[in-house]
């Protein structure tokens, strides 16, 4: 299979400058919004139930992250989901900590049956989205991503999504296709909201037009290879973390194509 075009993937992003209409959690707002700046992309954090469902019909894209998961949020996520898919808009799912409670479970899966055009998460999420048993320890992972490709695969048959599975090496399936995507670094897990960062990433993919394949690995190879170059020079976390806005700003579509690690698996 051919590899992604990684330059007209980054080209037609900042081309279009999508509208990325996030209902994400309060922890992650703040670097969520900067990351889709730095990347050019333009976000919009729009959250009350009341308007939700005429925004996204505006929105290129919608991002779902059920991080910080409230009652009221968790009817704007249903309304905007609806209405996305009635607009013909692509979104995103981001089942956070599915597995630790039973209420969390029950969003993700009810959203899931709205369509997402992607479902991002880490190993422990996708298992346990898929019904296979995966343990949450909050928002951290309890399995490598290796132990979950066969649930992704699974859950991308039976959803229609692409599930874009996160980890030391980050996977990305429509079912029937693999991308191994290699780049990365352990610093990410040093930061609060760089999963979620990765869905939004993803979802600004998405909303400049792009195949949800391509959208999800192209967004994923861009979040490892800005960690990469962050890390260089960088003190600790709180350092990392704006230096990784500006490794995402400064990133341009050659520079990724250069060095991307990806291949079919």
């Amino acid at each position: 299979m051919p590899p992604l075009d990684l330059l007209m993937a980054v080209s037609r992003l900042r081309a279009s400058a999508p509208l990325v209409h996030n209902i994400t959690n309060f922890v992650v707002s703040n670097i969520t919004a900067n990351a889709l700046l730095a990347i050019g992309a333009s976000p919009a954090m729009v959250q009350a139930e009341e308007e939700v469902e005429e925004f996204v019909r505006k929105a290129s894209s919608l991002v779902v992250n059920i991080g910080t998961l409230l009652a009221p949020q968790r009817r704007a996520m249903h309304l905007a989901a609806r209405a996305a898919g009635e607009a013909g808009k692509p979104w995103i799912l981001d089942p956070v900590a599915i597995g630790a409670t039973t209420w969390r479970r029950e969003t993700a899966l009810s959203l899931l049956t709205l369509r997402p055009a992607v479902v991002r998460g880490n190993a422990s999420e996708i298992m346990a989205l898929a019904g296979e048993g995966g343990i949450s320890r909050g928002v951290d992972s309890t399995q490598a991503s290796e132990a979950g490709l066969d649930a992704a695969r699974r859950l991308a048959s039976r959803s229609g999504a692409v599930v874009a599975m996160t980890g030391a090496v980050d996977y990305v399936t429509d079912g029937e296709r693999v991308l191994a995507i290699a780049n990365g670094h352990p610093m990410l897990t040093r930061v609060t909201g760089t999963g979620c960062t990765a869905t939004a990433i993803v979802g600004a993919f998405l909303g400049a037009g792009l195949p949800s394949l391509d959208a999800a690995g192209s967004g994923l190879a861009l979040l490892g290879l800005a960690a990469e170059r962050a890390v260089t020079g960088a003190a600790g976390p709180g350092s990392f973390q704006v230096a990784l806005l500006d490794a995402l700003h400064a990133i341009d579509g050659e520079a990724l194509a250069a060095g991307a690690r990806m291949h079919w698996a």
